[in-house]
């Protein structure tokens, strides 16, 4: 396969989906799966994944390569973030220097990153879960980029500073924008920009 032959997609993946393709249904059980989104070619790979309860952008390719540059790469990563209270300064400043957290049982410092709290509520179409509302408690939305990506990483890190993650949607990787997607929708296009 030529490099002019490759597809890309973006696509909104909805919450409860996994961020892969198995071509064998056993196999994946009563998991839902990105192929159930769209007919998508052979080799077609989810470049990173979002884990089953986050959403938002996730890009797709049948370019390993491609694939590859971006995950290896520092392509930055823009998460709006749902947490539990009304969050403080100090722990947006605490974010953005980095916090300790846990990957695989050891202990490890984010990167700094850029943070700010939102002024208005980003405009999401309805979970399938619905979040709590809001007679439990203030919730506030924040902005987080990140030029990483370790295991459920802005869950751990928002959990550090002492504001649980309610709900996760991806709104940026790169240039590449969630833009007007709605959830589950699949958008080919013709290249990924950086």
């Amino acid at each position: 396969m030529t490099s002019n032959t490759h597809r890309h997609f973006k696509i909104y993946k909805p919450y409860g989906y996994l961020s892969q393709f198995i071509t064998n249904q056993k196999k994946a059980g009563k998991h839902k799966l990105l192929g159930e989104l769209g007919n998508f070619p052979e080799g077609t790979m989810a470049v990173g994944r979002l884990d089953k309860d986050s959403e938002g952008l996730l890009l797709l390719t049948t370019n390993g390569k491609l694939s590859t540059k971006i995950t290896a790469g520092n392509s930055e990563k823009e998460y709006y973030v749902q947490v539990d209270g009304n969050i403080s300064k100090e722990a947006i400043d605490e974010l953005g220097k980095g916090v300790n957290i846990s990957i695989q049982g050891k202990e490890y410092q984010t990167k700094e990153c850029a943070v700010y709290k939102l002024d208005t509520v980003p405009e999401f179409p309805e979970r399938s879960k619905p979040i709590r509302d809001e007679r439990h408690g203030p919730t506030s939305w924040i902005s987080i980029t990140l030029t990483e990506g370790k295991f459920r990483q802005v869950k751990k890190m928002t959990a550090a500073v002492g504001f649980a993650t309610l709900r996760l949607v991806r709104v940026r990787i790169a240039n590449e924008r969630l833009d007007t997607l709605v959830t589950g929708e699949v958008r080919e296009i013709d290249r990924v920009r950086f």
